[in-house]
């Protein structure tokens, strides 16, 4: 039996993958800002310990891996899920907008990171899960603040992984596509206070895009969650697992224009190595 902590595991992919965790036989410390609301998600079962984190307080994180691994005796598997989105241009987004973002998207990942890190270097064993985004991999406008916590998260992703690989410790980001959750609702997606007139037809277009979307989108949640349950079982986690066709076109399609930018640009690129005349 394994143990799993989740974050953000009231509603979304973190409850959907809580329910598969709890049906594979694993032990789940589910964790949200009101415990009350995992209970009334996913019913009273008996390895299931919800517990209340915010991830913005680190305190809290610590208080609830305390609580897991009291209960549990261990934690084999963190998954960072907890996180929401902004809808703006750059300059739409105020400095408040941003540092709030940042607070639950970044800070917060490694506020409960290095809450279970101890944990799982003890055991010389373990598996961090971080969730990211297609727009973590290639921005878009409109998404530009909210993707750039999205690309803190892969970096912080690829470097933790070297680090933590001797010690046994596994590391995968996850890219999902437009998956049919309610990310697009405004519990979940929050749209700048301002407004400009001259961004009308990029990110005016992407606000009228992400209504028309919403509940509409291609990918299958309940197949997300059967996918991370796959990603835990591997003998050798991937570092990166994009999800959803549209997430590996759009990921193929990047590698490809990054690939012919560079080979037009590459003899300056080149060119400014010191030559030692």
């Amino acid at each position: 039996m394994r143990t799993w902590l989740i974050t953000g595991a009231s509603r979304g992919f973190g409850a959907l993958i809580a329910e598969q965790a709890l049906q594979a036989g694993d032990a789940v410390i589910a964790t949200a800002r009101k415990p009350a609301d995992v209970i009334a998600r996913l019913g009273d079962h008996p390895n299931l310990l919800a517990v209340r984190l915010d991830v913005t307080q680190e305190s809290e994180a610590h208080q609830a891996v305390a609580a897991g691994v009291e209960r549990f005796g261990r934690i084999d598997v963190l998954l960072n899920n907890a996180g929401y989105g902004v809808l703006g241009a750059v300059e739409e987004t105020s400095a408040g907008e941003v540092e709030r973002l940042y607070a639950t998207n970044v800070f917060g990942l490694l506020n409960v990171t290095r809450a279970v890190l101890p944990h799982m270097r003890q055991q010389r064993s373990g598996h961090v899960i971080n969730i990211s985004s297609l727009g973590g991999y290639q921005a878009y406008m409109g998404w530009g603040v909210y993707g750039s916590t999205k690309f803190a998260v892969e970096g912080i992703t690829e470097a933790l992984q070297q680090e933590v690989a001797p010690l046994g410790i596994s590391v995968t980001v996850v890219e999902p596509g437009f998956f049919r959750t309610d990310f697009l609702d405004e519990q979940s997606l929050v749209k700048t206070a301002l407004e400009l007139p001259d961004y009308e037809e990029t990110v005016g277009a992407m606000r009228r895009f992400a209504h028309s979307a919403n509940h509409a989108q291609p990918g299958d949640p309940a197949k997300l969650a059967v996918a991370i349950l796959a990603l835990a079982d591997a003998e050798q986690p991937p570092l990166r697992l994009p999800l959803g066709s549209d997430a590996v076109a759009r990921i193929e399609e990047k590698n490809a224009q990054v690939a012919a930018e560079l080979a037009v640009w590459k003899a300056l690129s080149r060119s400014t190595d010191y030559s030692g005349e």
